[in-house]
């Protein structure tokens, strides 16, 4: 299996979808490397930074779920590495 390494930016605007969020990022677990979590409280929002590794299609699946959750933006920046895995 092959994976990449990518970061992706989450800015939560909208308190409502914390649940959601950290819904979708549990079913992800397994490929989350990390997570660093901002309270920007001056501006009322969240900032995530999430690092994962994954195959590229897991990261777009993740990536995308994140950015259909109202109130929720998320962009992925990856790796130019491919990492082979053994199965």
């Amino acid at each position: 299996m092959e994976t990449r390494v990518a970061v992706i930016g989450i800015i939560v605007e909208n308190p409502e979808a914390i649940a959601s969020l950290n819904a979708v990022l549990h079913a992800y677990s397994a490929y989350i490397v990390g997570r660093m979590g901002i309270p920007y409280r001056q501006r009322n929002i969240n900032i995530i930074s999430l690092a994962v590794d994954a195959p590229q299609d897991i990261i777009s699946a993740l990536s995308g779920k994140l950015g259909r959750i109202k109130g929720v933006a998320a962009k992925t920046a990856y790796s130019n590495c491919v990492f082979k895995e053994e199965e």
